[in-house]
């Protein structure tokens, strides 16, 4: 513990050569700590002293059921909730809390919640994932400027990080299943509650796992992004197509959108940093999408370092397909009731806007945990300093796939008193599918029209 310790201590003191310099990677030695001391993601594989932070033990493909339409039965569904943190006594677990979350508790002193369960880190990804993230470990570096990554393989590029923007870096490209097909919701509610939906069909192939993928010419591609809008009437037929690209020095992300009024494509530029989100109502960014995503250049990121947390985790019960999202949405927040929240380790990173940069959020408090570099909560402040929007993402592993993804994305604006619930696929036909297949031709501009012909 000491020694990572003067890692970070070391990570943070070096971050004002960032600019400048290219990190280096982790020794062999420090490598061999994978799966070792350290999982092979990077976390601390032994629980905490006291215990209420469990080990690592990950789940089997099996731990569960599952049904026709792809939906994983809960594991822990019979567990009760150790206590529950409310607006009474929240002090009391306060230095175990975000600022977010502890406003969100004032904000919402009769219904906003957070039910405590027993920790279970159980997620885990393909054994070969894991062997390339070890090879990442000592072969991959920040490009100059740290806008991109230099032999980079799959994903989690710094499993040991030593700085903000490595932990940054990690989320951005860790795994989530290499390609996915799934149909999502999302709902914007009023103060009241009242609520329309926005249906969602997304395709997200990560390099590697296309057909047409060559490993001795990877280009420039991290992944490809189609998102078409199924409904309502008015929205539907219109098709976003983002190449993201690894190395933002040299290629910034290229976006495109089909407007099925128009029947053009048209470049989208708009479709990156504080540009706003898809049919959101003004309440997402594009880059606040899975949490937080695309070039971290306008920011400075200082490594603040670990501590322990309770974050949204193994959230099933929100992904019932029994439930209806009128169960989910409800006035002001999501229903807590079907939320759990453990105990986790959490890497906790804060980005500062860089003099003579523009963004809606000055800053940002990033809280990501430690298992699967997933962001989990994020507080977002204004110009003025002032904290403006919590994001708080329910996470789950898909275990019969060995992939830790989220369940909904949440993002709760304290000023208007709404908020954002993107992610539900509880009255969806199917789950996600993660044997999804294509080609780099699906993915071209040209395709874009006959994905959103109505």
């Amino acid at each position: 513990m000491n020694k990572t310790r003067s890692l970070l201590q070391a990570g943070v003191l070096g971050l004002s050569l960032l600019a400048t310099s290219v990190m280096a990677a982790v020794s062999a030695d420090e490598a061999a700590k994978l799966g070792s001391t350290l999982t092979p993601m990077g976390a601390e594989k032994a629980g905490n002293a006291d215990g209420s932070i469990g080990p690592w033990e990950p789940l089997s493909k099996t731990a569960g059921s599952v049904d026709g339409k792809g939906f994983l039965s809960d594991p822990y569904g019979s567990e009760k909730p150790l206590f529950t943190i409310t607006a009474q006594n929240a002090d009391q677990y306060k230095d175990k809390l975000s600022p977010g979350q502890l406003a969100m508790l004032k904000r919402y002193p009769d219904t906003f919640r957070i039910p405590v369960f027993k920790t279970h880190r159980g997620s885990t990804v393909p054994a070969e994932v894991f062997a390339a993230i070890k090879e990442n470990a000592t072969k991959t570096t920040l490009v100059e400027g740290g806008n991109g990554l230099n032999n980079f393989r799959t994903a989690v590029p710094f499993p040991i990080p030593q700085s903000g923007l490595e932990v940054i870096w990690n989320h951005i490209t860790r795994y989530r299943g290499g390609s996915v097909s799934r149909l999502v919701t999302q709902a914007t509610p009023q103060q009241n509650g009242s609520y329309s939906l926005v249906y969602f069909s997304d395709q997200f192939v990560f390099r590697d796992k296309m057909k047409d993928y060559d490993p001795n010419n990877p280009g420039n591609i991290l992944f490809y992004f189609k998102q078409e809008v199924t409904a309502p009437a008015r929205l539907a037929g219109t098709v976003l197509l983002v190449h993201e690209t690894l190395d933002q020095v040299k290629e910034p992300r290229k976006a495109w959108i089909y407007n099925a009024g128009q029947r053009r494509v048209r470049q989208a530029p708009q479709v990156s940093y504080d540009g706003p989100g898809t049919a959101a109502d003004g309440l997402r960014t594009s880059d606040n999408l899975d949490m937080y995503n695309g070039a971290p250049d306008r920011y400075d990121w200082k490594l603040e370092g670990k501590k322990e947390m309770y974050i949204a985790s193994n959230a099933f019960k929100l992904d019932d397909p029994k439930l209806k999202y009128a169960d989910i949405l409800k006035a002001g927040h999501i229903n807590q009731d079907l939320t759990r929240y453990e105990l986790r380790r959490v890497w906790h990173v804060v980005a500062t806007l860089k003099p003579g940069q523009r963004h809606i959020y000055a800053k940002r408090d990033f809280y990501i945990d430690e298992d699967t570099w997933q962001a989990a909560v994020i507080d977002q402040y204004d110009g003025r300093g002032q904290l403006w929007r919590v994001s708080e993402a329910h996470a789950q592993p898909y275990y019969n796939m060995d992939v830790p993804w989220y369940t909904l994305e949440t993002i709760y604006d304290l000023q208007s008193g709404r908020y954002l619930a993107l992610g539900m696929k509880n009255e969806e036909k199917r789950a996600y599918d993660f044997g999804f297949s294509a080609s780099k031709a699906d993915f071209q501009p040209a395709a874009l029209r006959q994905s959103g012909i109505r």
